[in-house]
């Protein structure tokens, strides 16, 4: 018996991507070609989350469900996040999944490797990440600042990272039942995903330029994504501002020494500059330690916490419903 397929798209504002049905009609073009090919069963379901879109986006969804049931869908109570918005769709069907497939609900990611992604589980394998090819579609301040997101998540991260991949990935049930035990506040599913340790493999795809709308992701996302995918995997920050403390520290006694020596022997120190730069350099250097501490300390605050990830305002999934080809 084929395995039931849950494509899951999350959804802020993407109203210009749905009125016009472009979103739905790519995916149920897709979905029809891998049941006619028996890769996945008629089951199947392409679940959209709306992530407490201002827009219509929500009736929209709804109105979708309604006309066609293989298109389900969540709404959260409120915008959570693009991470969180992923995980409550995968939570919500990890028990009627036999495999899910995570992809943006613009569509800039080739939905053609998708085929190629359930080939590789029929092969055995339990994870799946989709890597772009090329970033030529990014302008050079997004390529720049990728390259240097994904040197410091190398270097700080504590992770083996998969670098270009964008959370397009396939995750079996085993995978997902697994990822259900992570329990923690501060979520970065591109490192947690990896840490689970089940067999994985790379598919390639191409980006397309955005067909409608605009993209959500503004440079103050990514820049959160970024301080939570360091944090949230690693304490390396912090080793390396106690290092950095510490070498300091050492320097600071060698230079004491040396002064000290040089007022024993009568000798003039002279050099207001040396001192005031020394005290900048010193303060900076405090602040952005207590920064990274304060900010570790941040998140234990609100893991212990203990508060929701997300909430989920409405759900309608029709898991008895069979795709029989049509619109």
């Amino acid at each position: 018996m084929n395995d039931v397929l849950y494509i899951i798209c999350p959804c802020y504002n993407e109203e210009e991507n749905l009125e016009n049905g472009y979103t739905f009609d790519k995916l149920e073009e897709v979905m029809a070609d891998l049941i006619a090919e028996k890769l996945c069963s008629p089951k199947s379901k392409v679940l959209m989350v709306n992530d407490g879109s201002c827009d219509r986006t929500e009736a929209l969804l709804r109105k979708k469900h309604e006309e066609n049931p293989l298109f389900s869908y969540i709404s959260l109570s409120r915008n959570f996040g693009h991470q969180y918005a992923l995980l409550s769709g995968l939570m919500s069907v990890r028990e009627v999944a036999d495999v899910t497939i995570t992809i943006d609900a613009d569509l800039q990611q080739d939905i053609g490797a998708i085929r190629e992604f359930l080939l590789k589980y029929k092969e055995g394998f339990q994870i799946v990440y989709g890597v772009r090819t090329s970033r030529d579609t990014d302008g050079f301040f997004k390529r720049a600042s990728a390259s240097i997101f994904y040197t410091a998540m190398q270097k700080f991260g504590g992770v083996n990272i998969i670098k270009n991949h964008a959370d397009y990935r396939l995750i079996s049930k085993k995978a997902l039942q697994a990822l259900a035990e992570f329990e923690e506040t501060n979520l970065f599913l591109r490192g947690l995903v990896p840490m689970l340790g089940f067999r994985s493999c790379i598919v390639y795809f191409t980006v397309h330029e955005r067909e409608y709308g605009k993209s959500k992701y503004t440079l103050k996302k990514m820049a959160a994504l970024a301080a939570d995918g360091i944090t949230s995997c690693s304490t390396r920050p912090i080793r390396v501002v106690f290092f950095l403390g510490l070498f300091i520290s050492i320097v600071s006694i060698l230079i004491s020494a040396a002064y000290f020596i040089a007022y024993l022997m009568g000798k003039t120190i002279s050099g207001w500059t040396s001192v005031v730069m020394s005290i900048w350099i010193l303060g900076g250097l405090t602040m952005l330690a207590l920064g990274c501490i304060g900010e570790y300390i941040g998140k234990l605050y609100l893991e212990a916490k203990k508060r929701p990830r997300y909430i989920i305002d409405e759900m309608e999934n029709d898991v008895d419903y069979e795709y029989k080809g049509g619109k």
